[in-house]
């Protein structure tokens, strides 16, 4: 068939070649039967014509080509439901939403860590599914976004996923280079790939660690490396990403007392989504806090633990609500935001049943969630 336009592509054909986004990355492979969530793909990222093989593989069928040459019919053959042939109209399947593709990315993040010690990382299959995420950036607020299910010993891989869409998002506020995006986001899902090869036990303990397990814990850097090293598709910055996530810009982090330029700016972004994503998330022995507050200590944190560059783009960008935003105050009451200073983004003016709050001057306060 050659290629032909979008609006003439149909669920049930095969891509004849690959199709690439306009930054040159591998949307579907050569040889992928569409379906009508790919259709939605394809709009998100404005391809307008695709490459489609001679044969049409339909479903339910034994060895039956597309011999009508009709872009209108589908997989539905074997159920007498071909447009024209019965009448019927079907409709088509809801297009996966962002929650849908997240769980999605989630179950596949936990069955390649389970895996990782024993078998090669699909990297290539959670690429795909990341860029199936991707599409729905958009509706993606690191303030808002929170997992509709979540098992409570799945936590470290909604930490992983959570991770890799805000690093990916950092990453294209900080202006860097469309080809460092998905490498990037690889860094934030991998970067604590190496706590599988730490002592569960110590890994959860909900109690104060004994300086030994502390130790034990922090070879969870130089384990995710080494891991890393073996994974394809993978470069060096995700790689360092795993093994310099706790360095600090002064040098006082771990494990090898890096410090300013000798941390990549990977590990520099992965580090604020790391923090970010492990204090707002909700854990066994411990109650998700404000992401307000978070972003209150993460500013604190950039004199002299991160960098402070990368930390004024993330809190100013994640804090760019519209006005009349429902927010959800520490004392309980209900209001909206009304006004916000640039210069303190994370401490807006509330209007509460016709009064003003100046959370700058009232401190005791602060925005314990968004709601709506």
């Amino acid at each position: 068939m050659g290629l032909i336009t979008l609006s003439e592509v149909k669920p049930g054909l095969k891509l004849g070649s690959d199709v690439q986004t306009l930054r040159g990355n591998v949307l579907l492979q050569k040889g992928k039967v569409i379906l009508p969530k790919d259709m939605e793909v394809l709009r998100a990222f404005m391809i307008h014509q695709v490459d489609i093989e001679q044969e049409r593989m339909v479903s339910g069928s034994t060895g039956t080509k597309g011999a009508s040459g009709s872009a209108g019919s589908t997989a539905n053959d074997k159920n007498g439901e071909r447009a024209g042939k019965t009448g019927n109209v079907t409709t088509a399947p809801a297009a996966p939403s962002l929650q849908d593709e997240y769980e999605k990315m989630v179950g596949l993040t936990k069955n390649a860590f389970l895996s990782s010690l024993a078998a090669e990382l699909p990297v290539y299959e959670l690429r795909t599914q990341l860029e199936a995420v991707f599409v729905h950036l958009k509706q993606y607020n690191v303030l808002t976004f929170s997992p509709r299910v979540m098992q409570e010993h799945d936590y470290v891989y909604h930490h992983a996923v959570l991770s890799a869409l805000t690093s990916y998002q950092l990453a294209q506020w900080m202006d860097l280079p469309s080809k460092d995006w998905m490498q990037v986001a690889f860094a934030g899902l991998f970067h604590d790939i190496g706590n599988n090869k730490v002592d569960p036990q110590i890994l959860h303990k909900p109690t104060t660690l004994t300086s030994t397990e502390q130790e034990e814990i922090r070879q969870h850097t130089k384990y995710g490396y080494q891991i890393l090293k073996q994974a394809k598709a993978i470069n060096e910055g995700a790689r360092l990403a795993a093994l310099q996530h706790h360095e600090k810009v002064d040098g006082s982090g771990y494990p090898l007392q890096l410090s300013g330029t000798q941390i990549h700016i990977y590990a520099k972004i992965v580090a604020i989504a790391d923090i970010f994503h492990a204090m707002t998330l909700e854990k066994i022995y411990r109650k998700a806090q404000s992401p307000y507050l978070v972003l209150e200590q993460i500013q604190s944190e950039a004199f002299g633990k991160l960098d402070p560059a990368i930390v004024n783009v993330f809190v100013h960008r994640s804090t760019q609500i519209h006005n009349g935003i429902r927010v959800k105050l520490s004392n309980n009451q209900i209001g909206e935001i009304v006004f916000s200073d640039r210069d303190h983004p994370t401490r807006p003016m509330v209007s509460v049943e016709g009064t003003i709050i100046n959370l700058m001057q009232q401190r005791q306060l602060h925005i314990q969630e968004v709601i709506g």
